[in-house]
């Protein structure tokens, strides 16, 4: 028994079993050593969170169905450990419900200093919904930080750890909001190195139309549509997807209330378009009760309070056999990267939130001939500029 229990050991030792066991305890001490060039000086062993308030500044004034804006308020956040940092963001159009201060004063509460690990996120993201039960932007800005910050300890990007293929990656669309006629020409015209455009609805019939027509007199490009709970009676609604899906549509979003489950039920069954929920859709415990209102749903990283729930929400909602868009707000290269990192799991990506800023603060995930295309680099593959 004994010579058995020594070649077992011996066989154990040859294979590099018990270092890969004792990385179990201390997982960050063998991806350290094994990470290469992409290895830290050992820095603190304490988890410390800082943040700043910082201004997206848009390239054009925004318009959707209800409002107009020029900058989106964002908090970008830090987390450092071990000689690690990783990088997070918050970004809060008015809808959310979100501004700087209220993330700042939820980011004051947040005691990191009580984890031993970056690499308990599921625990920290627990901890984060015990605070307060919204937030949902500030608790993204740790969680994006996080994955940041362990895929750089690990020395690879999160769509490899999750066992992604890069090259189902879809391509992206681009927005473009209400404007005037020749706006919608001119915002059509430097929108042509991408082959969807994502055109914002919800308005009035006239103004619809007339966006849909003028894009059409400059491309034939797909178009996505996001009405922004902006059609509110169902008739009207499931005549406009006719009229539309005459005209290179693919799919719509959020076209009527996301209080009107019935009523988008009703149009979800009549509908020669997939219709996806955006508003309705916040974070994980919403998509079931979305099945059979709504074909498929859209993931956004503000709203499900980033990269571990937005996973989540991806395997519940293949599960329900709906389709899966992820999406984005107006983000710097952060937040747009940090989601990234799921797109080859989804069916659509409006992931152009840093496309549409003048002041982007990293150099993230970049777009080839339209497509999403992702790096190599650790973490959610972003440099500090």
């Amino acid at each position: 028994m004994d010579n058995k229990m020594t070649t077992r050991r011996n066989f154990i030792k040859s294979a590099g079993l018990l270092t890969a066991a004792a990385a179990l305890t201390n997982p960050a001490d063998i991806f350290a050593r094994s990470a290469g060039t992409s290895a830290k000086k050992r820095g603190s062993n304490k988890i410390e969170l800082s943040w700043m308030p910082f201004d997206a500044k848009l390239n054009h004034p925004f318009t959707i169905a209800n409002f107009t804006r020029t900058t989106t308020p964002i908090v970008l956040t830090q987390i450092t450990w071990n000689g690690y940092t990783g990088y997070g963001e918050a970004s809060m159009p008015p809808y959310l419900g979100e501004n700087q201060a209220s993330v700042m004063a939820f980011l004051k509460r947040v005691d990191l200093s009580q984890f031993d690990s970056p690499f308990r996120i599921q625990d920290i993201m627990i901890y984060l919904d015990s605070l307060a039960s919204n937030n949902t932007a500030a608790k993204a800005s740790i969680d994006i930080a996080l994955h940041d910050l362990v895929g750089k300890v690990m020395g690879q990007p999160w769509w490899k750890i999750w066992g992604f293929d890069s090259e189902t990656t879809p391509d992206t669309s681009f927005t473009i909001g209400l404007a005037s006629e020749e706006k919608v020409k001119e915002k059509t015209r430097e929108a042509s190195l991408y082959n969807v455009i994502k055109v914002k609805l919800g308005r009035d019939e006239a103004t619809d139309k007339m966006m849909i027509n003028t894009i059409r007199s400059v491309t034939d490009a797909i178009i996505c549509i996001d009405a922004n709970q902006g059609w509110k009676d169902k008739h009207y609604a499931l005549d406009m997807i006719h009229w539309l899906n005459e005209r290179n549509v693919n799919m719509i979003e959020q076209p009527m209330s996301k209080y009107q489950l019935d009523e988008t039920a009703w149009l979800t069954e009549r509908s020669p378009l997939p219709i996806i929920a955006d508003e309705a859709c916040q974070r994980l415990t919403d998509v079931q009760h979305l099945k059979g209102a709504y074909h498929g749903i859209n993931i956004k990283l503000m709203k499900c309070t980033g990269m571990r729930e937005a996973r989540e929400m991806i395997s519940l909602a293949k599960a329900l056999h709906m389709r899966i868009m992820i999406g984005c707000m107006t983000e710097t290269s952060c937040a747009i990267s940090a989601a990234a990192q799921l797109a080859p799991e989804t069916e659509w990506a409006d992931l152009d939130g840093n496309l549409l800023i003048s002041n982007d603060q990293f150099d993230g995930m970049k777009i080839v001939n339209g497509k999403i295309t992702l790096s190599d680099k650790p973490g959610i593959g972003i440099t500090k500029i």
